[in-house]
């Protein structure tokens, strides 16, 4: 639970706030997309009234940059209470001023936190492909999931269904609790996919999850990576589904087509219009190598989906291998820096990768956010993680691991790091019958970082209730409580909840 926690908590110190205004993002957000995205809010009474509305403003300011309409982008809007409750659909808004307004208008379900039945209202209706007010066909589907990580239910199985069927799913958790359950109901990558983040900042991250929803529902394109003197890697986004095969044509540009008339060119190959080389690839395939390149020669390159029942339109791309003797890149002596075994005044901060023949040692700064104590300590070459203690529970670190080469230049990577809350448990659980199916309730707990109390007690086969108290109540009444039913107090904190007590009736 220790790795868990300090696994959510760790985020890059280049996370940037994104701007108030649309003018302030860049221009290829604009247009940049075309799919349907789904939020899916918790609405429930675990959350609170300024933490609903902090949620309601952040899916303002993430959805501010996208164009909206029936061929760009649409967004829909789902809320989790005791009952699931469609606040608006994909064919709703297609302007930002009235998906703004709409937002505004957003209020607060409270009740049971009833994700599942959101969750099957969501596949059966809302993103669901080719139904009246559902998902369109042949594009990208995204389910983002906002939750505070309480009570979440059941839910690996639906979303797990949401996945089968092709919709991308990703969460954003504003406690530290379940990051099992959810780091297996995201679509993969998860450290891309699954945010953990402090409801008062949770502006933070609307960048990288802004960038996440982009790369899903980006329209298609090819592209071209690690080129090489003789190779190269091409990687698009399948469009397939696992049917078909993909047909990849590639040849040299030469001189007439490069440089025109009279004009003279780079490449080795003096004659236009040589002839395409082709391979093929299968239809679940989403990169493919070239090789047998000339080097410092331009290449045109075409992928063309072929499938039996639909017509797919050919991407293309052109690019220049690399010289024979190219500048080598510098060697990258720290690519990582992670968080980990975090307790209440310790974390365990690790790197790599280790290479003792480049770097002379290592120096780990961090100080306590937003303006703590600068502390610094220095380790040799051959150590890999190193563990800072006297810390500050609960609190936020910004920890920068320096590498110093010996050849004197300095490479430095930076992450947050959460220390865990101290959550004292609740104690002294009494349980009083006062009439006819009735008991009263007392118990003792701690005040300090107290967010409110959970009950939950039995009202009949397979049937539980539950009751959120807030933290200055300590006893509280349940009427048609039956005979030998279980009852339960847990403490609720900021992150999760604490050691509770159980009795019965």
């Amino acid at each position: 639970m220790e790795v868990q926690t300090a696994v959510m908590c760790v985020f890059f110190s280049l996370l940037l706030c994104s701007g108030d205004s649309q003018d302030s993002v860049p221009d290829s957000v604009l247009n940049c997309c075309k799919g349907d995205v789904l939020f899916l809010l918790d609405s429930s009474g675990s959350v609170g009234s300024y933490e609903f509305s902090r949620m309601r403003d952040f899916l303002s300011e993430l959805l501010l940059p996208f164009s909206l309409g029936p061929d760009e982008v649409r967004v829909g809007l789902l809320q989790v209470g005791s009952e699931p409750h469609l606040e608006f659909g994909f064919d709703t808004y297609d302007s930002q001023q009235g998906l703004q307004e709409a937002l505004k208008r957003t209020r607060q379900l409270k009740g049971d936190t009833n994700t599942v039945d959101a969750l099957l209202m969501a596949q059966d209706q809302v993103l669901k492909q080719g139904v009246p007010g559902g998902a369109r066909p042949d594009l990208p589907r995204v389910l983002v999931w906002l939750t505070d990580g309480v009570d979440i239910g059941a839910v690996q199985e639906p979303m797990a269904r949401l996945r089968d069927e092709g919709v991308a799913v990703l969460v954003v958790s504003t406690g530290h609790g379940n990051y099992q359950v959810l780091r297996d109901v995201v679509s993969p990558p998860a450290e891309e996919h699954l945010l953990f983040v402090d409801i008062d900042d949770i502006s933070i991250i609307s960048e990288d999850l802004r960038n996440a929803i982009i790369e899903i529902i980006r329209v298609k394109r090819l592209q071209v990576k690690s080129v090489t003197t003789t190779s190269a890697l091409l990687e698009w986004r399948p469009m397939l589904a696992g049917t078909g095969y993909y047909e990849i044509q590639f040849r040299p540009i030469g001189t007439e087509e490069t440089a025109g008339p009279g004009g003279s060119g780079t490449s080795p190959f003096k004659r236009p219009n040589q002839p395409f080389k082709r391979i093929t690839r299968p239809g679940d395939a989403s990169s493919a190598q070239l090789n047998g390149l000339h080097p410092d020669t331009t290449y045109k390159v075409l992928l063309t989906p072929k499938a039996n029942l639909e017509f797919l339109n050919t991407l293309s791309a052109t690019f220049t291998t690399q010289p024979v003797n190219p500048p080598q890149p510098e060697v990258q002596t720290l690519s990582t820096v992670t968080v980990s075994e975090s307790t209440s005044n310790s974390v365990r901060v690790s790197w790599g990768p280790l290479q003792p023949n480049l770097i002379l040692g290592y120096q780990i700064e961090y100080s306590a956010l937003p303006t703590g104590q600068l502390r610094v300590i220095s380790v040799s070459n051959l150590q890999n993680s190193t563990v800072l203690t006297n810390l500050y529970p609960d609190s936020q670190y910004l920890v920068t691991v320096s590498a110093e080469h010996f050849s004197g230049k300095e490479r430095a990577m930076s992450v947050k790091a959460c220390t865990q809350e101290v959550l004292p448990a609740l104690s002294d659980l009494q349980l009083t019958t006062v009439g006819n199916e009735s008991v009263q309730l007392r118990w003792k707990g701690s005040a300090d970082g107290l967010r409110g109390y959970w009950v939950t007690w039995e009202r009949g086969l397979s049937q539980r209730s539950t009751l959120y108290l807030p933290p200055n109540l300590l006893s509280t009444t349940l009427n048609h409580v039956p005979p030998s039913a279980r009852v339960c107090v847990s403490p609720v904190y900021r992150t999760t909840r604490g050691e509770g007590l159980c009795c019965t009736a």
